[in-house]
């Protein structure tokens, strides 16, 4: 869909149903979104402070109150609150001010300009995560000039550290100050609208995720010098050990969220396709769908089961010295319900070698239940992407990354990740999050604040 389309479109719907005039507001949407992005809030070392300060002044110029919590001065979390009736439990929206580091020289435009060329706007966060950012705030704003009457409480979130420390965070604001963000649901990053040749293709709404961990493999044998070789050399029994982990499959643990995916995506897929989808748990073919997917649909097998790769190795110092010791890592996400003791063992079983140790690291972040699929919030979020991106069936997904959703998963509230729509090319060629060329499309960032509006208004309306 064009720009002119998306705008018409925009136009077509605000004639139809009383609420803000979005397309009115792109200017001030696109002054929040440009000033945010041009703030240099790199993490390491974070410094998300001027961006709490400028929500804070646009927030509280117009009457919206808003609280400031530092664990750190230089990384502050900001919330606001609209305050609603009562009738029901508050609703959160929570985004992070933080971006990933860049590297400047790779960038055909500055990473921190903002910059606007052939219906992109270029820059580190412009869809991780201050699209979202910039959604919460008109959102809030618009609900608080149009006096919005709301059963529950709308709380903002603008949280640090979501990219490299969470301590600072939505660990802190969980652990000293979960009064201020408790809430009965939750919408935050980690979904997306996709477009594949120019056509809608799906909308994905993560639900779920996976817990990261790290197992390590220890080898130890004799050291001596590199011109006499040795039997039992650590550097080759770890290279033995590393190919027997590499070779375990997991057992594959589908979910609610993951088996209604595989349902949902088999619907708009090709027959041979859809074949493979609605026959993963049949015991005829599932071994041979599984294979099949962990060699040409990578991402869909790691849906399916707790993940190992293979990712660092560390061993010796010179070459010509054989080590008494090596090392190798692997990057485990663990799928929701899996037991680590058990699969330590599993891994064990697997090496076979009483001179390898394995060892299962703590997981960096607390395991949480899948959110549910049956809500107001999840129905709220299917009937506007129906609306706004039509042709694009919603999905739910477990994402095979982690964000901070998790946090308040345990807690209890039901969290959904969503996100604005984005091309499905753009990834392969360098555009999407974290990349060096990170974009979003401009008529798209409207949109997706139109189609905040319609979550939040639905879910916390009267």
């Amino acid at each position: 869909m064009t720009r002119a389309a998306v705008l018409l479109f925009l136009c077509v719907r605000m004639a139809m149903a009383a609420g803000p005039d979005w397309t009115k507001l792109q200017e001030e949407t696109l002054r929040h979104f440009q000033a945010l992005v041009r703030l240099d809030t790199s993490d390491p070392p974070g410094n998300e402070a001027p961006a709490v300060e400028y929500l804070r002044k646009v927030l509280e110029a117009e009457g919206i109150p808003c609280k400031v919590f530092a664990l750190e001065p230089r990384r502050p979390n900001l919330v606001a609150r609209l305050k609603g009736t009562g009738a029901k439990r508050p609703l959160l929206i929570m985004s992070h001010t933080d971006v990933v580091n860049v590297q400047p020289e790779k960038w055909k435009h500055p990473p921190f300009s903002a910059a606007r060329e052939g219906g992109y706007i270029y820059g580190r966060g412009t869809i991780d995560d201050k699209d979202n950012l910039v959604a919460a705030l008109m959102v809030m704003l618009e609900l608080k000039r149009l006096n919005v009457a709301l059963e529950r409480d709308v709380i903002f979130l603008a949280e640090s550290g979501e990219e490299g420390n969470t301590r600072v965070g939505i660990e802190y604001m969980v652990r000293e100050h979960w009064n201020e963000i408790d809430a009965e649901f939750c919408i935050a990053e980690g979904g997306r609208v996709l477009r594949k040749g120019g056509k809608m293709s799906r909308s994905l709404v993560a639900t779920t995720e996976k817990t990261p961990t790290a197992i390590r493999l220890v080898s130890s044998g004799t050291a001596g010098h590199g011109s006499v070789p040795l039997p039992d050399n650590a550097i080759g029994r770890l290279g033995q050990a590393i190919a027997r982990v590499a070779a375990y499959r997991t057992p594959m643990r589908l979910n609610d969220t993951t088996r209604t995916y595989f349902e949902r995506l088999a619907t708009i897929s090709t027959p041979e396709e859809a074949s493979r989808y609605n026959n993963l748990v049949n015991p005829e073919r599932s071994v041979e769908i599984q294979e099949y997917l962990r060699l040409n649909e990578p991402m869909h097998y790691s849906m399916l089961r707790t993940s190992l790769s293979a990712t660092m190795v560390r061993g010796g110092t010179r070459k010509n010295v054989i080590p008494s010791q090596a090392e190798a890592t692997f990057d485990v996400r663990v799928a929701p319900g899996e037991d680590l003791d058990w699969l330590r063992g599993e891994i064990e079983k697997t090496v076979n070698d009483s001179n390898v140790r394995v060892t299962l690291d703590k997981p960096s972040r607390p395991p949480a239940p899948p959110s549910r699929l049956d809500t107001a919030l999840f129905k709220a979020i299917e009937e506007a992407q129906r609306r706004l991106y039509p042709g694009a069936p919603v999905l739910p997904i477990m994402s095979t990354g982690a964000s901070d959703k998790v946090y308040l998963q345990q807690k209890g509230v039901q969290c959904y990740g969503i996100g604005s729509l984005s091309d499905e090319e753009d990834a392969a060629l360098g555009f999407g999050a974290h990349s060096d060329q990170e974009r979003i499309i401009e008529a798209e960032l409207y949109r997706f604040v139109a189609y905040n509006w319609d979550v939040v208004t639905a879910v916390a309306g009267t």
